[in-house]
C-alpha cells in the first residue's frame, strides 16, 4: 500500500502525491526549444522529484544524463583535473548501471579522464560534444544539487564552456546538449559577483544564456484533492477530500514538503489518537500542524541557519511579521531576492509576504522566544494563570484579555504615545502563547495585518477565536473595526468575537464589555 512521503524523492508507485503530469509537460516543452535553465527553489520543493518524473517523460525522445553532484566531494571541485574525473566517474556510473547509453569509442575517451592527469576542462568539453554527434538521440543534462558547487571558481569556468557550447551550437552549429537543466536553491544567474574580474568573457556572468524559469512548483488545491482523492479510494475514511485540500493549501500555501508533511502525520501519528474519519478533518490539520511547528525538520533546521547567518534578513522578517511593515515587492532588492530564494516569501500582488501561515507561525514563535528569554513578565503572568483559562476544553478568551489588560496595566502604567500597534500584539502574544502552548496554534491573518489592525486566529481543541489587535483611532474606526470581524466571524461560522483596543483616550474605560451586533456577540477590550 502507498504511503504519504516527505524524504528524498516521490516515486508514483510507492507513494500518494499530486500529479505533476501538466508540469512536467511545460518543462518539456523548454527542452524541446533547446533551451537551458535552472529550477532554483528552496528546500524540499519537490525539486528532484519533479526531475525524476521529467526523465521519465523525456526517456523515450532523448538521452538523458541525469547527476547529482552531491555526488562529488569538495576535492572535487579544487582542480580541473579533479573535476574532470570526478564529473567523469559521475557518467561512468550511469553507464555501469545501463541508465545511460553512449558510442563505445566515447566511453574509452572518458575513461581516460580518470586514469590520466592535466585534464583540462576544454578537453572534457571536446568528448562532450563528440559524443553528441555520434549519439542517435539528442543528449539532455539534469545536474542536481548545483549549490555545492557553486562557490567554486572551477564550476564557473564549466558553466561558461557550457554557455560557450549553446552559443556555437546555434551560431555555428557545433553539436552540443539539447538542454542542460541546473536543479538547487540558489539561483545560478546571480553568481557573476564571484567571477574573477580579469577574466573579460565571464563578465556577464556565465549563465546568463539561461532560459527564465517561471513554471509554479508550488501543489494547487485541486492537485492536493487528486493526492487524496487516492488515498480515500484505499482507506475509506469518509473524508471530505475538497475541503481538506482547501484546508491544507491555506495552512501551506502549497509548499510540497508542508503538505505531505500534513498528511503524513495525520495517516500515522494524529490517528493513534482518534480514529480515521475523526483524523480526517480540520481537527486533525490542526493536531498535525502543532505536530510539524513542535518538530524540528530540516526544512526548518535550514531556515534557523540562513536567519542566523544573514541578520538582515532576520531582521526584515521580524519587521514584517511584528511591525506589520508592508515591503514592495523588488526583485533588485538583494535581500527580498535572497529571502525568496529560500523559500521564506512571495510576490502577493507586489508586496512582500511570508510564503505561508505555517512559517509565519514558526517565525512568530522563534522571535517570541527570544523576548521569552529575557525574563518577559508577561510570558511568566501568561505561564502562572493559563490553567484558569480553560473551562470544559475551550478557553475563556474574555478572561483571558481582562487578564492581559490587568497585567498590562500593572506593569507598563498608561499608554503612551510612543506606543506602536507592534508592542500591543507582541505583549498579547507574549502572554497568550504559553495558555494554549502544546494544544492550540495561533496564526496571524495576513489580509488584515497591517499599521492599524491585526487579527489573531486561534485554533484550540477544535474551536476557533478570532481576536482584533487594533490601535484606537476614534468611533468610527472602531465601527469599521467591528463590522469587517463581524465578516470574518460569518466565513468562520462563528457567533462570538473578541477586539482589543490600545486606547490613548485618557477618559476611556479600561476592562472588557460585551457588546450584542445582531446575531454576534463581540466581547470588546480596551487597556
Amino acid at each position: 500500500m502507498k504511503q504519504f512521503n516527505t524524504t528524498a524523492v516521490c516515486i508514483p508507485s510507492k507513494h500518494y502525491m499530486v500529479d505533476l503530469s501538466e508540469r512536467v509537460k511545460e518543462i518539456k516543452k523548454l527542452v524541446d526549444a533547446g533551451k537551458y535553465f535552472t529550477i532554483n527553489r528552496a528546500r524540499q520543493y519537490g525539486k528532484t522529484t519533479t526531475l525524476f518524473a521529467l526523465r521519465r517523460e523525456l526517456g523515450t525522445e532523448y538521452e538523458v544524463l541525469n547527476l547529482d553532484f552531491q555526488g562529488l566531494g569538495n576535492a572535487s571541485f579544487e582542480t580541473e583535473e579533479k573535476f574532470c574525473s570526478g564529473f567523469v566517474g559521475l557518467i561512468l556510473n550511469k553507464l555501469e548501471y545501463e541508465l545511460i547509453r553512449i558510442p563505445e569509442e566515447i566511453i574509452e575517451q572518458l575513461k581516460c579522464f580518470i586514469t590520466q592527469r592535466d585534464n583540462k576542462l576544454e578537453d572534457l568539453m571536446r568528448v562532450i560534444r563528440r559524443w553528441c554527434n555520434k549519439t542517435d538521440r539528442p543528449v539532455v543534462m539534469f545536474i542536481d544539487e548545483v549549490d555545492s558547487a557553486t562557490n567554486n571558481q572551477v564550476f564557473l569556468d564549466f558553466l561558461a564552456l557550457l554557455r560557450d557550447g549553446y552559443i556555437s551550437r546555434d551560431t555555428e552549429e557545433i553539436p552540443t546538449f539539447q538542454s542542460v537543466i541546473l536543479a538547487g536553491v540558489t539561483d545560478v544567474k546571480h553568481l557573476k559577483l564571484k567571477i574573477r574580474p580579469n577574466d573579460e568573457h565571464k563578465l556577464n556572468s556565465p549563465w546568463n544564456i539561461a532560459a527564465d524559469f517561471d513554471i509554479d512548483m508550488s501543489l494547487s488545491e485541486a492537485g492536493i484533492k487528486g493526492m487524496l482523492d487516492e488515498y480515500e479510494a484505499e482507506h475509506h475514511s469518509g473524508m471530505d477530500t475538497a475541503a481538506i485540500a482547501k484546508s491544507i493549501r491555506e495552512y501551506t500555501n502549497g509548499y510540497p514538503f508542508l503538505v505531505s508533511r500534513i498528511c503524513e502525520l495525520i495517516d500515522k501519528d494524529v490517528v493513534k489518537n482518534m480514529t480515521l474519519s475523526q483524523a480526517w478533518t480540520g481537527y486533525g490539520i490542526d493536531e498535525a500542524v502543532k505536530l510539524i511547528l513542535a518538530e524540528n525538520n530540516t526544512l526548518f533546521e535550514s531556515i534557523t541557519k540562513n536567519l542566523n547567518e544573514r541578520p538582515a534578513i532576520k531582521a526584515s522578517i521580524r519587521s514584517i511579521l511584528m511591525e506589520g511593515t508592508r515591503l514592495t515587492w523588488n526583485p533588485d532588492q538583494e535581500d527580498i531576492v535572497q529571502m525568496q530564494m529560500y523559500g521564506l516569501i512571495r510576490n502577493d500582488h507586489n508586496t512582500v509576504r511570508v510564503a505561508n501561515r505555517i512559517f509565519e507561525t514558526r517565525l512568530y514563535n522563534l522571535f517570541l522566544s527570544e523576548e521569552e528569554m529575557k525574563n518577559s513578565v508577561f510570558s511568566r503572568e501568561g505561564e502562572l494563570a493559563k490553567n484558569a483559562f480553560v473551562e470544559d476544553g475551550k478557553l475563556n478568551m474574555r478572561l483571558i484579555m481582562e487578564r492581559f489588560i490587568e497585567t498590562y496595566t500593572k506593569v507598563c502604567g498608561p499608554l503612551e504615545e510612543r506606543f506602536k500597534e507592534k508592542d500591543g500584539r507582541e505583549l498579547f502574544l507574549l502572554y497568550l502563547k504559553p495558555i494554549i502552548n502544546g494544544t492550540g496554534n495561533y496564526y496571524i491573518e495576513a489580509r488584515t495585518r497591517d499599521q492599524t489592525r491585526t487579527d489573531v486566529i486561534v485554533d484550540y481543541l477544535g474551536q476557533q477565536y478570532i481576536i482584533e489587535l487594533k490601535i484606537w483611532r476614534g468611533e468610527r474606526y472602531n465601527t469599521e473595526g467591528e463590522k469587517q470581524i463581524i465578516g470574518y466571524l460569518e466565513y468562520w461560522n462563528l457567533n462570538t468575537g473578541y477586539m482589543l483596543s490600545f486606547n490613548f483616550n485618557k477618559k476611556k474605560q479600561i476592562g472588557v464589555e460585551r457588546v450584542q451586533l445582531g446575531d454576534k456577540v463581540l466581547f470588546e477590550g480596551t487597556v
